[in-house]
């Protein structure tokens, strides 16, 4: 745990902020959304935050949390002793599409709620905006189902670069994401109609950032994902974007199979 000089704001002393938490019970929590919930199945909570080593007095930065499934457990899971931020969307801009102003309203509700949450605190990340939090200052960062966006508009090896400033030497870089066959094009996967990326791709710009790769795990790994789908990840749950075409073949399949990498910046 690194202790913190620039997040020291006392924390609030009701509810799950004053009692503090185990992971198992901010998973099982019943503030979660039902929606949420529903998808604990493909996502792993408990056991990718375990594999990330996520302790409750750690410094954790999430990157872009969209509405909050992630934060729901972190926020409650750090109150007490720890601190969760958010590094969100930048929505200031007028061409900020419309989904992103509504996962983020969402995500400052969730975050009003102090008796849960804490004192959590809330940065902007994005293009021109890449300082997560001060040099050093964070123990773990994590990123799920994000990378493939910032490779595709050419920001994910600012986002890595970020990531490695804002960790204390042999923090933990946690990655998840939609993971291409290893043998995919990488030109038609940066065509943005498909959602996936190599897992070596990934790898390739963590390191050249100062990460090195601890470990690798198939917690969200799904064999039945062929990553061959009319409309892209996007065609699986939870977005389900043909609608009811196939949908029972593709609700078969599940969300899509997903690389689980824990990196650790070097101590030097």
């Amino acid at each position: 745990m690194i202790r913190r000089t620039l997040f020291t704001a006392a924390l609030l002393t009701t509810g799950l902020a004053q009692a503090g938490t185990t992971l198992e019970a901010a998973v099982a929590a019943e503030h979660r959304s039902e929606a949420y919930v529903a998808r604990d199945a493909a996502r792993h909570p408990l056991e990718v935050l375990r594999f990330f080593g996520v302790d409750a007095d750690d410094t954790v930065v999430e990157l872009w949390p969209s509405a909050g499934y992630w934060t729901e457990i972190l926020a409650p899971y750090l109150a007490a002793s720890g601190q969760y931020i958010a590094a969100a969307y930048d929505v200031g801009p007028a061409d900020t599409p419309s989904y992103r102003r509504r996962l983020h309203g969402q995500l400052l509700g969730k975050l009003a709620d102090k008796s849960t949450y804490g004192k959590t605190i809330v940065t902007t990340a994005d293009v021109g905006q890449w300082t997560l939090a001060p040099e050093g200052s964070v123990d773990v960062v994590l990123t799920f189902r994000n990378v493939h966006n910032l490779w595709w508009d050419d920001q994910a090896e600012a986002f890595f670069a970020a990531a490695h400033a804002a960790l204390e030497p042999g923090g933990v870089l946690g990655v998840v994401d939609h993971r291409a066959k290893p043998e995919a094009d990488p030109a038609q996967l940066k065509a943005k109609t498909t959602g996936y990326i190599r897992q070596a791709d990934v790898i390739r710009m963590a390191e050249a950032a100062g990460f090195k790769l601890a470990a690798s795990s198939e917690i969200n790994a799904n064999p039945k994902d062929d990553t061959d789908h009319p409309r892209g990840v996007w065609t699986l749950p939870p977005s389900l974007a043909l609608g009811e075409t196939d949908r029972e073949r593709y609700q078969g399949i599940g969300e899509s199979d997903r690389m689980t990498l824990k990196f650790v910046k070097l101590l030097n």
